[in-house]
């Protein structure tokens, strides 16, 4: 299932980066922060918000607010792109369901082939010991 955070949703913030890039980077406002309230996101399911509350608790504030930055162009129309990718891959990721796993048993010949196998060492093994003549 493929979501995306419609764009109504999403807010956006800008300020100088930091990082060398002489006089450019000290008068333009090129690095871009997404924030998305996911706790009061209307285009989320009861579940999809109780899932992406759990996986993303480390990245999610106490307001329910998901922030992503970008710095990476000098740009800030590309910072903004990057950002807005950047966070719906992040909740794409979350909201991925894994596959559950199947119990698997061994096939019978592998377990007998094993078993033989030890028995096989342990006689090798038992060879090798000294008998006493006392006895």
């Amino acid at each position: 299932m493929l979501f995306t955070i419609p764009s109504s949703e999403l807010r956006f913030r800008t300020a100088r980066s930091g990082g060398p890039g002489g006089q450019h980077v000290n008068k333009t406002s090129t690095k871009v922060e997404v924030l998305w309230n996911v706790a009061r996101s209307e285009s989320l399911s009861d579940t999809q918000r109780e899932l992406l509350l759990t996986k993303l608790s480390t990245r999610i504030d106490a307001r329910g607010m998901l922030r992503v930055a970008s710095t990476d162009s000098r740009s800030q129309l590309q910072n903004r792109e990057a950002a807005v990718d950047r966070i719906n891959a992040i909740v794409q990721k979350a909201l991925r369901v894994p596959k559950i796993r199947k119990k698997t048993r061994p096939p019978k010949r592998a377990v007998e082939n094993r078993l033989a196998g030890k028995k096989k060492r342990a006689q090798k093994k038992d060879g090798r010991k000294t008998v006493d003549q006392d006895e």
